[in-house]
């Protein structure tokens, strides 16, 4: 046992090192000379995007100084890892990259999903700004934590999951820009599955800052054969303000959107749609909304929940919601697809 334990100790000590990074030479040498178990302690300062990072395992790259996160600037992506578990990224700011600001991926091996990948007080802005471009884009990630995260300015999704199982969305913070042609702040689509989006904001944050599901090429699931877009999914305890809807339901089977407040969402409060065809795929169904607070104007929404063909919006269960049209009360009441139980209408929940 004690030679066992020798030897795993001379491993750890040839493959682990924590490195100081003072500029951008340095942090290109370091790159190059990357070992599993690696700790970059990165110093204040601007630093060129475009790294990628293949199968190296247990690597952080933080900031030296949290309080002065360093920069990285430009590039079609500032970090691009593929196949990397166990990955930490901590207090770093990202900006100006024309694909993605960060790119997470499973290498394609789409029954392998890579895990344990944590980032944390990450700052991302001005990833695009026209296109399919996002701030944080995950493909086959199980096991991950995004945690008090701030993205603003994008122009496809600040955060979105393809395929990921078993994660955490906490504490971020969704603002959108003008000229950013962002199209939600999160979204959980190609087989993603027991995903909690919980204690996030969210302003004007794209046309649907919650997309609960989406639309994906059938080569991109994660499981191959997912039935659904999205499945088992919650969103709770958010704050929603503006955009054209609070959240939209697109192809999920099963989730739970709960005590959030939403805020003045310009045209619907939510949507059921349906975008993926095919006959192993399952309508959008199950969808729980229960206990939100509901703030909006009647010059702004006629049709509360706009619903797509092709869906069981009659599966869908309402409960102990509190609506309130600030400029109509007493047309405070929805028209839903299914009967509310315990719901409350013209009473400002403010």
């Amino acid at each position: 046992m004690r030679i066992l334990a020798s030897i795993l100790a001379l491993h750890i000590s040839v493959h682990a090192a924590d490195i100081t990074i003072s500029d951008a030479a340095t942090l290109r040498s370091a790159f190059q000379n990357l070992k599993p178990g690696t700790v970059l302690k990165i110093a204040p300062g601007e630093y060129p995007g475009g790294h990628h990072f293949s199968g190296i395992d247990d690597l952080t790259l933080e900031a030296l100084d949290p309080k002065q996160p360093p920069h990285f600037k430009g590039g079609s992506s500032a970090l691009h890892f593929s196949r990397c578990q166990r990955l930490t990224l901590r207090h770093l700011k990202i900006s100006g990259q024309s694909t993605n600001g960060i790119n997470l991926d499973d290498g394609g091996q789409r029954t392998d999903p890579v895990k344990g990948i944590t980032l944390d007080h990450l700052d991302i802005s001005d990833i695009g700004p026209t296109g399919n471009h996002d701030a944080i884009k995950c493909s086959g990630l199980d096991e991950l934590t995004i945690r008090d995260c701030t993205i603003s300015g994008w122009g496809g999704q600040g955060i979105d999951f393809v395929g990921c199982h078993k994660s955490k969305i906490v504490g971020c913070k969704f603002i959108g820009k003008p000229g950013f042609t962002a199209s939600a702040a999160i979204q959980l689509k190609g087989g993603t599955s027991n995903v909690i989006v919980e204690e996030c904001q969210f302003k004007n944050a794209g046309e649907r800052p919650v997309n609960v599901g989406g639309s994906t090429g059938l080569d991109f699931f994660r499981p191959p054969d997912a039935a659904y877009e999205g499945k088992d999914l919650t969103v709770q305890d958010c704050i929603i303000e503006g955009s054209l809807c609070a959240a939209a339901f697109v192809g999920v089977d099963g989730a739970l959107f709960t005590r959030n407040t939403i805020r003045f969402p310009e045209k619907w409060i939510f949507r059921i749609l349906q975008e993926t065809a095919g006959e192993r795929f399952t309508p959008c169904r199950n969808v729980k909304i229960t206990d939100n607070k509901i703030i909006f104007r009647r010059a702004q929404v006629q049709i509360e929940v706009n619903i797509g063909a092709n869906t069981a919006p009659e599966t869908f269960t309402f409960a102990n919601n509190r609506w309130f049209a600030e400029d109509r009360p007493d047309r405070s009441k929805p028209k839903l697809p299914a009967a509310e139980s315990g719901g409350v209408y013209g009473t400002d929940p403010r």
